[in-house]
């Protein structure tokens, strides 16, 4: 497999601090909504705001196995997969538990301990030690220390929002490169939501469905500090044009929340919902050959690539379509879902070098869904405002935005290919940054076209209360654990081209052209 390339930090970290009174606020307690079929609905009209509040336990907190596993044999990968797939099924009702059974934590200091956190460790134990006896049955190597990864810990509130109002933004040059989403552990605090009928405690608030956002997730993006760094000075050797595609903003509302990349053959392997866009025929059973037999949303019908990421809701009390759907709002993924009012999706030369074409098949995952757990070493998010993007792009905040200004999601992908895998155990390891201040590509690997994404929504900006509340607050999709913070954001690629496309991208690009 490739080699275990993780993205450099930058140098020139800039601390910003957000001028905000949200972001002042302490930490959020989190639910008191069951996360079942009822935590989305509405109540009153508290369920659009949001606001801070305290809590003995925020989330559960578990190891990534998935991150750790660098050496998978072949045919063990679709078993593995399907392990890990169920650690994070373990983690989602481990989640939902913690989520519906606050009286009882009230009364037995040792609740979540016996009855949630202990039976998870044990389940994860027995799911990884089947990882363990699928990679060795076919030859391979298990790494015997990952079976240390069964146990989980509890997130209280206040761990969740270290940081107070602090945010590094996550620093970005104006190629897009990300150069490493800094260390500030996010900010954290809940939007209300109604008490169970049985929760007799004082409320803890969480959002419409009782996990996130919260008012310290948002900033004033007018009030945060220029941290958009210089774009690598371009070399001879530069490569300088570049490929747009027009695949469309998934108007036709091409959803599901599989994810083959990285549980393939498992369905709602995301507890979360995507937007598709390009390949029309993406689900979690979805195979190389039935990518390339797809119809495809672009323009260029040689492009059947597959463009996904998860959708964005405002959560204002409204329910949508799967508000009773595991990934919707069985899994706190709730309020209305927003299409992007426009999706600029574009590959970008190297300042350091040529690029050779993308190899068909290709897989690359930017960001991480679950930075609430790993850290921001993997984060990739940028969060802008139109009119913002070449000065501020926030990693651990959702902008609000000025008036007449809208939301803008900024992905830059991986650039750097190892020349051999189209994925990795890890779904990592076979592609890299380049290095942030010179562009090039380190350990041999080489050069490829940077997909650069840009989406931008019309929202109500949110609006911050003299008590703490937030009406209005919109949020990423995701994990039901992560609280729906904005590092979570990633997005999701899959290279299918027809007619040599990958090798006419490649050739604009290094000619210096503007194509599509």
């Amino acid at each position: 497999m490739g080699r275990n390339i993780r993205k450099r930090r930058s140098p020139l970290t800039v601390k910003v601090i957000a001028a905000s009174a949200a972001v002042a606020l302490g930490g959020g307690g989190l639910l008191y909504a069951q996360m079942n079929a009822s935590a989305h609905e509405s109540n009153n009209s508290a369920q659009n705001y949001t606001k801070a509040a305290s809590a003995t336990v925020a989330t559960i907190s578990c190891p990534d196995v998935g991150q750790k596993l660098t050496n998978v044999p072949a045919n063990a990968k679709m078993g593995v997969a399907a392990e890990l797939a169920k650690l994070d099924k373990q983690i989602t009702e481990a989640y939902a538990r913690l989520a519906s059974t606050r009286q009882a934590q009230a009364n037995d200091a040792n609740f979540v301990q016996n009855a949630i956190v202990g039976p998870l460790k044990e389940k994860r134990a027995a799911t990884i030690d089947r990882i363990r006896i699928d990679i060795t049955r076919v030859g391979g190597q298990f790494d015997s220390s990952l079976a240390q990864l069964a146990a989980c810990t509890t997130q209280t509130a206040n761990q969740t929002t270290a940081g107070g109002g602090n945010n590094n933004g996550g620093q970005n040059n104006n190629n897009g490169q990300n150069n490493g989403g800094q260390n500030n552990n996010g900010n954290n605090g809940q939007a209300t939501a109604a008490p169970s009928a049985s929760a007799s405690a004082p409320a803890n608030v969480g959002g419409q469905a009782g996990n996130g956002p919260v008012a310290a997730d948002f900033v004033d993006i007018t009030k945060v500090a220029p941290n958009v760094l210089a774009k690598p000075a371009k070399q001879r050797t530069a490569s300088t044009g570049s490929f747009t595609t027009r695949c469309g903003v998934n108007a036709n509302k091409n959803h599901n929340t599989d994810n083959v990349i990285v549980a393939p053959g498992v369905t709602n392997g995301a507890h979360h919902l995507h937007d598709y866009v390009g390949n029309q025929k993406v689900n979690a059973f979805a195979t190389n050959d039935s990518l390339l037999a797809a119809p495809s949303s672009c323009q260029n019908q040689s492009d059947l690539s597959s463009y996904y990421w998860p959708v964005v809701r405002v959560q204002d009390g409204s329910q949508d379509f799967d508000q009773n759907a595991d990934g919707g709002g069985k899994e706190g993924n709730v309020g209305k879902i927003l299409t992007p009012q426009s999706a600029q999706i574009k590959y970008v030369g190297s300042p350091a070098s040529k690029v050779v074409a993308m190899p068909q098949f290709l897989r690359i995952i930017t960001g991480d869904a679950k930075t609430t757990t790993n850290g921001l070493a993997n984060a990739n998010a940028h969060w802008s405002c139109t009119g913002f993007e070449n000065k501020v792009q926030l990693t651990e905040q959702y902008p609000i935005c000025p008036q007449g200004s809208n939301v803008v999601r900024i992905f830059a992908f991986q650039s750097c290919w190892d020349g051999v895998n189209i994925d990795s155990a890890n779904h990592r390891s076979h592609v890299a940054f380049a290095d942030p201040a010179s562009g090039v590509c380190g350990n041999g690997f080489k050069a490829i076209p940077q997909l650069t994404m840009s989406l931008v929504y019309k929202i109500t900006p949110p609006t911050i209360q003299a008590d703490g509340t937030v009406k209005n607050a919109y949020a990423v999709d995701g994990f039901p654990e992560q609280l729906h913070k904005p590092s979570t954001d990633h997005d999701d690629f899959i290279s299918v081209t027809k007619n040599n496309l990958a090798a006419k991208i490649a050739n604009c690009i290094n000619s210096g052209r503007k194509c599509q």
